[in-house]
């Protein structure tokens, strides 16, 4: 069968926004065009010895995308790329800001980004591994992490899930009730329960997010009773609020600025008086609202970490 490709031409500085803004429209997977130079960490994962010439950096990016045209309305997906483009560019260059169509070959494109997904380490001993690598600890204490992210968010590998494992690492404690509101593949609420929380709800508005959160739960080997999950909208469905559960000693939230913002306003009664509330997937030129939106609701700032343009609350 063929595929639909759709092309945005852009600009490399928006490219983290679409990819986001881009899943929470249904895509499930994008390539990246650009001409960035390799970080000493990327080239450390090529495994070759000599590099091709890099191309001269222009700062422009090809973000692409495939789906069904079964499955598809392209008109529709063009406006839909089209609004988030338009709501991209008040944060960011966007570049040409276009967005087109081709027809391509099948071709096993979902899986193909797997070849770049290796272990990594996420925090000072905590590892990430694809459930299809190999892995041999380096360290006695290393914490292993197996993941298989399917369609859902949550490699671990994006700064802003790095910077909520880096937080769990630090404020975790033996028992801790945590509540991870859009769960994605599952990954923070794996990691707190590798580190020794008590239980772990994961919840996410994606029925397959929660699906993908269950199997890897089972893949880490976490018992049943050490874990729910629920499939839900904590924002607007007052009746759901209900099975998120109350009195947790930690939230965390890897979502987006637009929804920690209107989640910050209803959170509090899920949270135990003087427990942590931790949140990410906030970009720094939206890091003032959610800073006002915290204070507003009477949360006490306790750190902010930053990761190149990300950055992640700690507040109480």
């Amino acid at each position: 069968m063929k595929w639909i490709r759709f092309t945005i031409d852009t600009h490399v500085d928006a490219v983290d926004m679409l990819s986001y803004m881009l899943d929470e429209i249904g895509v499930e997977g994008i390539e990246i065009e650009d001409h960035l130079p390799l970080s000493e960490e990327d080239k450390k994962k090529m495994f070759v010895d000599i590099l091709p010439d890099p191309e001269e950096n222009d700062n422009t990016a090809k973000v692409h995308f495939y789906m069904e045209p079964e499955q598809c309305d392209p008109e529709r997906v063009i406006l839909q790329v089209q609004d988030i483009l338009r709501e991209t560019k008040a944060f960011c260059p966007v570049g040409k800001g276009t967005v087109s169509l081709s027809e391509t070959e099948d071709r096993d494109w979902i899986n193909n980004w797997k070849k770049f997904f290796k272990p990594f380490r996420a925090a000072s001993h905590i590892v990430i591994k694809p459930t299809w690598e190999e892995y041999t600890k380096e360290r006695p204490d290393d914490v292993l992490i197996e993941i298989d992210p399917g369609i859902a968010f949550g490699t671990g590998s994006h700064e802003t899930t790095r910077l909520c494992i880096q937080a769990l690492d630090k404020y975790i404690k033996p028992g801790d009730s945590v509540l991870d509101v859009g769960c994605g593949s599952g990954i923070l609420s794996i990691a707190a329960l590798k580190l020794g929380a008590g239980h772990a709800h994961a919840i996410d508005i994606d029925e397959m997010a929660v699906k993908t959160a269950g199997e890897n739960m089972e893949m880490n080997h976490i018992p049943p009773d050490q874990y729910s999950l629920a499939h839900g909208d904590l924002i607007s469905d007052p009746l759901f609020r209900q099975k998120a559960g109350m009195e947790h000693d930690i939230i965390i939230a890897n979502i987006l600025a637009d929804v920690i913002m209107p989640l910050t306003g209803i959170i509090r009664p899920h949270l135990k008086q003087g427990g942590l509330y931790i949140t990410s997937g906030i970009i720094d030129t939206k890091e003032p609202e959610v800073y006002e939106k915290l204070l507003e609701n009477e949360f006490e700032i306790l750190h902010i970490e930053h990761m190149k343009e990300w950055c992640c609350f700690i507040a109480r």
